[in-house]
């Protein structure tokens, strides 16, 4: 109950920073003298009246705490940790932009949100992917397709993360991709007897190799803000090796690369740690019970691709990373009812293609629906810690002119690994845009360079506490009683094994980013 109230009353807080912001603002808005359009007023209502809302609701929680299955006590040091990720941005922006008599501050940048108007819809469109993605069976029949190679679970964990990686780009962020198949990848390699903190370390790291994927959103976002680098190679033949043609590789073409590296150290740390000898069946074995899985998966890829190829020949639109977030809605949803089409030819006569398919698709926008809030409230609550720094102006009180790049390095990583701690990413690479880019570039960090650092680093953020934010969605869909059978499982063995879930991702991803932050400079410094 503790935990309750404490997480409410934060929320309250929160909210009302928020929406006395929203009322400052038109207030302010009014005083100017300057006549608003017609767009401009009914924005300002929508914010007043939407966390007015917020308010009235949290207000109707504090009083109205269920009595049910919520027990009394609680301490309240445990309780912090029950308030939301967004109601610490906002107390935190909130706090900072009253104290300077900035009232209408939050909403100032909140509104920054709406000049990328574009990218949170398709934002919104990608959530939707991986919440159909969910709704089928393909998870589960790429991971019995490899089931009758009897793999050890650190190398069924190795090909789990490398077959998540399509998906993840696909869906656009690390964190829906965990929503959406974490439970099925935790599920699959403890069937194949993986120990619960390897499982849930692979759950948490399935939406991290992904990211630097052709088409991810996140990447495409990067090269539309940044006229300095590019989504794909600007020459026909270029040498991935000659750091000197940097500028000519492409985003998606270095984050392959990353991606492969990021892939082998995973490996590399899976089995330094392994419990269990190698054996894997032969191929005379595996093979024929490979062909059922690998049969019934071939229908959803003839609706894949050709779904991509009737947009190619008869719409004249290529499925690339400006286009996929238009397409690839329309091709799941082939996928839904095809996957529907199938349990209707497997089931009872009785069953009706027309209601499960309904059924499935309203299931996943009604997740989305609620996850595009979450992840729009923490896209924009991440503007305004920005927006804590624009008025700092903390960009001009970092130093122009060091010395040396190793230096220069080094604090960059350390500053990005602590944004994508406690930032989100769609949120962030504005903010960096902005402010630490200029800063990078004005002391010779290549422009790739320094966005492949910035990926790596948001996603060691991601894995790294306090928030891990992929860790607790891993939580969230394998439930808290198989995080406690993971914690009483280790229980009196070494700090490694007690914590693995944690320490495997961080491993990884930091020999990742200090590879990708000091080997380049090597070549090209």
């Amino acid at each position: 109950r503790t935990d309750f109230q404490v997480s409410l009353v934060a929320q309250l807080i929160g909210n009302l920073f928020i929406f006395i912001s929203a009322i400052r603002f038109r207030d302010m808005s009014l005083a100017s003298g300057i006549e608003s359009g017609t767009g401009a007023i009914v924005i300002q209502w929508a914010w007043i009246i939407g966390f007015g809302i917020m308010v009235a609701a949290t207000i109707w929680r504090i009083i109205k705490i269920p009595a049910e299955n919520v027990p009394a006590g609680g301490s309240i040091g445990k309780a912090f940790l029950a308030i939301p990720l967004y109601t610490f941005m906002a107390l935190s922006s909130g706090i900072t932009f009253f104290l300077d008599s900035h009232f209408s501050g939050i909403i100032i940048y909140l509104n920054k949100m709406l000049d990328h108007s574009g990218m949170f819809i398709n934002v919104g469109l990608y959530v939707w992917i991986g919440m159909l993605l969910k709704q089928t069976n393909m998870a589960r029949l790429v991971f019995d397709s490899f089931r009758p190679w009897k793999m050890p679970a650190e190398m069924l964990a190795f090909f789990a993360l490398i077959v998540s990686a399509a998906p993840t780009a696909y869906t656009g962020a690390s964190g829906i991709y965990v929503i959406a198949v974490g439970a099925v990848i935790y599920g699959e390699l403890r069937r194949v007897g993986a120990r619960r903190q390897l499982s849930l370390a692979t759950t948490a790291m399935s939406g991290s190799m992904g990211v630097v994927l052709r088409p991810c959103l996140l990447v495409a976002i990067i090269a539309a803000l940044n006229n300095s680098v590019t989504t794909m190679p600007t020459k026909d033949t270029v040498g991935i090796f000659d750091f000197n043609q940097m500028g000519e590789w492409g985003l998606y073409t270095a984050g392959f690369w990353i991606f492969v590296l990021s892939a082998a150290l995973f490996l590399f740390f899976a089995l330094l740690g392994r419990e269990s000898k190698i054996n894997i069946a032969s191929p005379k074995e595996a093979l024929p019970g490979m062909a059922g899985p690998l049969k019934r998966l071939v229908p959803y890829f003839v609706v894949l691709f050709g779904g991509a190829i009737f947009y190619d020949l008869v719409l004249d639109g290529q499925l690339d990373e400006f286009s996929a977030p238009v397409i690839l809605p329309v091709i799941m949803l082939g996928i839904v009812i095809y996957d529907q089409f199938y349990r209707k030819r497997e089931s009872s006569s009785g069953y009706s293609l027309f209601r499960g398919t309904e059924n499935s698709v309203r299931g996943a926008t009604n997740e989305t629906t609620a996850h595009i809030g979450a992840l729009l409230m923490l896209m924009g609550m991440s503007l305004c810690l920005g927006g804590i720094a624009d008025q700092a102006d903390a960009a001009s009180k970092l130093p122009q002119d060091i010395e040396s790049i190793w230096t220069t390095l080094a604090l960059l990583a350390t500053m990005l690994v602590v944004i994508g701690m406690i930032m989100d990413p769609y949120g962030a690479v504005i903010i960096v845009n902005a402010t630490l880019f200029t800063f990078a570039d004005a002391n010779g960090i290549h422009p790739l360079h320094f966005w492949m650092i910035t990926l790596v680093a948001f996603e060691l953020g991601y894995l790294t506490p306090p928030v891990a934010l992929n860790h607790l969605l891993t939580r969230q869909v394998v439930g808290e009683e198989e995080i406690e059978k993971a914690v009483d499982e280790v229980r009196g063995k070494n700090f490694y094994r007690r914590f693995e879930r944690i320490l495997l991702p961080i491993l990884v991803m930091l020999t990742t980013l200090l590879l990708v932050t000091f080997i380049p400079p090597l070549f090209y410094a």
